[in-house]
């Protein structure tokens, strides 16, 4: 069963919420929260309140925190506050404060067994190169048995440069 949470308009940056929120993907709910416990990051009090309040909506439905996984973490981009600054020759630079919201989402069930399709094409590739060594290998072990033949210098001729016209 699942169970969300979600924050809109969060007054931080998506960008340096996604740096906390990957760190607490596919985590149970006790470990996500020491991880937020131990961050010196800005958004880890809201996700720390938001973590808290999805485990409060399994609570109602009698779902234990020790059995809970954090199974999704979105963070999406809020709208974004214009905000000028003046600079040289009477110009002005724009100021995005941008904003977030996130969602969450508790399971009682960890994901987890099956290899996402980039993994699995990662492994074909890496199975593709490995095959490819050995050939290499192969080869230069026939070369290396087979006689080597011996290169003889061929005599070069230097080149003289002539004088060019004058006009």
């Amino acid at each position: 069963m699942e169970f969300r949470a979600h924050i809109s308009y969060l007054r931080i940056a998506p960008r340096k919420v996604r740096l906390v929120a990957g760190l607490l993907r596919g985590k149970r709910v006790d470990q996500a929260l020491h991880q937020l416990q131990i961050l010196r990051k800005g958004s880890t009090s809201p996700l720390r309140k938001l973590l808290l309040s999805a485990v409060a909506n399994a609570a109602k439905q009698d779902k234990k925190a020790e059995d809970l996984y954090v199974a999704t973490l979105v963070v999406n981009e809020g709208p974004r506050l214009k905000r000028y600054r003046p600079r040289a020759f009477g110009r002005a630079a724009v100021i995005l404060k941008r904003s977030s919201h996130i969602t969450l989402t508790l399971t009682d069930q960890q994901k987890g067994g099956k290899k996402s399709k980039l993994s699995a094409k990662e492994e074909a590739k890496s199975a593709e190169a490995t095959e490819v060594k050995k050939e290499e290998k192969k080869a230069e072990t026939s070369k290396a048995a087979a006689p080597k033949k011996t290169a003889t210098k061929k005599a070069t001729t230097s080149t003289v440069k002539k004088p060019r016209a004058k006009k």
